[in-house]
């Protein structure tokens, strides 16, 4: 007979098979017990859950009112469980280092300075710098609501400007494509994680989760990731051309997802970023994933699709994206034309000087008249 579990307690397993406990009383909110199951410091954390939830005991979760405490509070909240699995992973990273270095801070001394030089801590790598600064800016978002705080300290805290910022991700070049194909020859790995990603304009996330069970009558149709604020993402459709087909009957694939890493097993996004970006540098092309669905959209533009149809493919809701493309286009192509007006005006009727009476005449026959 199975052993009867603890009351209020639960578990669920996540998208990736985990298994995850929490305690919740009745129709309240989700203590999530982050020990490992059936370890002392599990049953600390579920005694004090039942009985100070939802602030538990220093020991397991941090004195009340400091900044550990009111991040547990956080990551049990309906506001992080709204987040994308993604979005929670790389914040849960920035979070651990938070309360490493400053999680005996007592809430009330959490100010912009404070803010600030965590900022400037990491000002080294400026994309490190800006997550650092958004998760914290939601996070004490999320305080003012719950009257932890009486306003947002993030709020006058500026992001840094990083190598991307101009233009975002490097666009691969057409140069850089062909040197890509010439290096990973249909038939293997890299070359189908390539053909995938331009011919489909994924993002890495769905990339590595399209499949079979996403294709009917030759069109790939996929609800793509959620948005990092747990906005639900966009249904696209998306024709499967003929170098992706040809690609995909060439190339070992897994049973339900096309892209397979060298355990035959699926990929995880940010495990599929970091090797892609090394095969790029043995095929010596500086681009990566998002830079490859760049490529895709530039070459579309170029070739006349519209705003409307941008969004169709990439699964963009408003048109500002599809704008930065097709304006980007329409520009290279009125500075193509226009840069014929440059030229120098050709001359088509040049006057020409008067001849003297006389001139040209063959002096022999000057003055004879014909009768």
């Amino acid at each position: 007979m199975p052993k009867r579990r603890p009351p209020y307690l639960h578990s669920e397993r996540t998208r990736h098979g985990a298994r995850v406990w929490y305690v919740r009383r009745h129709h309240g909110g989700r203590i999530r017990l982050r020990a490992d199951y059936g370890s002392a410091a599990f049953w600390q954390e579920y005694r004090a859950a039942l009985d100070a939830a939802p602030a538990l005991v220093a020991s397991a979760i941090g004195k009340s009112g400091t900044l550990k405490w009111a991040l547990d509070r956080y990551r049990a909240s309906s506001a992080w469980a709204t987040l994308s699995l993604a979005t929670r992973r790389q914040r849960e990273n920035i979070f651990r280092r938070v309360i490493e270095t400053g999680g005996k801070t007592p809430l009330t001394e959490i100010d912009d300075d404070v803010i600030r030089d965590g900022r400037e801590r990491r000002a080294a790598t400026p994309h490190q710098a800006n997550s650092f600064i958004k998760a914290m800016r939601a996070f004490c978002a999320w305080c003012v609501e719950e009257k932890l705080m009486t306003k947002n300290p993030t709020s006058g805290v500026k992001l840094l400007t990083g190598p991307n910022d101009a233009d975002g991700f490097h666009t691969w070049t057409q140069a850089e494509l062909d040197r890509f194909e010439a290096r990973w020859k249909v038939g293997t790995r890299e070359r189908l994680a390539f053909d995938v990603l331009l011919y489909t304009g994924l993002r890495r996330g769905d990339a590595v989760r399209v499949g079979r069970q996403h294709v009917k009558d030759g069109v790939i149709s996929i609800r793509t990731e959620k948005h990092a604020r747990g906005k639900a993402g966009e249904l696209v459709a998306i024709p499967i051309l003929a170098p992706l087909a040809a690609s995909l009957a060439a190339t070992p694939t897994g049973e339900l997802e096309f892209l397979i890493n060298e355990r035959g097993q699926p990929w995880r996004k940010e495990s599929f970023g970091n090797w892609f970006r090394d095969v790029c540098r043995e095929a010596n092309c500086p681009g990566s994933a998002h830079g490859l669905r760049k490529a895709g959209a530039t070459r579309a533009a170029e070739k006349g699709a519209s705003e409307r149809q941008l969004m169709a493919i990439f699964g963009w809701t408003t048109g500002k994206m599809a704008q930065h493309y097709t304006r980007s286009a329409d520009r290279a192509r009125l500075a193509r034309d226009a840069a014929q007006l440059l030229l120098p005006v050709q001359a088509t009727n040049e006057k020409r000087p008067h001849l003297a009476d006389g001139a040209g005449e063959n002096p022999k026959i000057a003055g004879k008249s014909v009768e």
